[in-house]
């Protein structure tokens, strides 16, 4: 069974489209979505990378293109829930390390779900931990325990080596995909990763 590495940050609203439809992409061809948390700004910082939007801000065709291609997208899948954060760009930091934290409890499914809907659907500052613990309370999450968990020197240190590691590996932004050793960058390349992963 192939397993595709999913470069995952919840900063990023490609990753919230991303995992609204890799995962029934990848159990039609048998494989499995693997999430590899990282911080989304440690990867730019490194690589000297911007988000599309500072990038691209003097390109006004490029940005009105960026737009277009992610409105066809959610059309395309039928994604009716996805909104603006009024809080955007949001610090992941504190949900990157809980995620952490999360999966070393084998809750990752779940709070992910919860974080991306938060983000992406309900336009909430995750950056703020009162709104943190109060999101993952809602849900059934311990949101007290997993901002404790977000302070540990294990999880953070983890968080670090994660995003050094997919930096050393050619990775730029998110969502990135790797395949075996093959990397593929950007929601616009699910069907080469399911391809690679078939």
């Amino acid at each position: 069974m192939a397993e595709i590495e999913f470069i995952f940050d919840f900063g990023s609203p490609n990753a919230y489209l991303t995992q609204k439809v890799l995962p029934g992409m990848a159990a039609e061809v048998g494989a499995t979505v693997r999430h590899r948390l990282c911080l989304l700004g440690g990867i730019f910082k490194m690589t000297n990378n911007q988000a599309p939007m500072v990038a691209f801000a003097k390109i006004d065709n490029k940005l009105k293109y960026e737009r277009l291609e992610f409105h066809r997208f959610l059309e395309r899948h039928g994604l009716k829930d996805f909104t603006c954060n009024p809080h955007f760009p949001v610090t992941t930091v504190l949900l990157m390390r809980g995620a952490l934290a999360a999966e070393e409890e084998g809750k990752l499914a779940p709070y992910i779900e919860v974080g991306l809907k938060a983000m992406w659907e309900e336009g909430i500052n995750m950056a703020d931990p009162e709104a943190y613990v109060a999101v993952m309370d809602r849900h059934g999450l311990d949101g007290k325990h997993y901002a404790e968990r977000a302070q540990e020197p294990e999880i953070k240190q983890r968080l670090l080596e994660n995003t050094n590691a997919a930096v050393a590996r050619g990775v730029f932004g998110v969502p990135t995909f790797f395949v075996g050793e093959e990397m593929f960058f950007g929601k616009e390349r699910l069907g080469q990763v399911i391809e690679a992963a078939s």
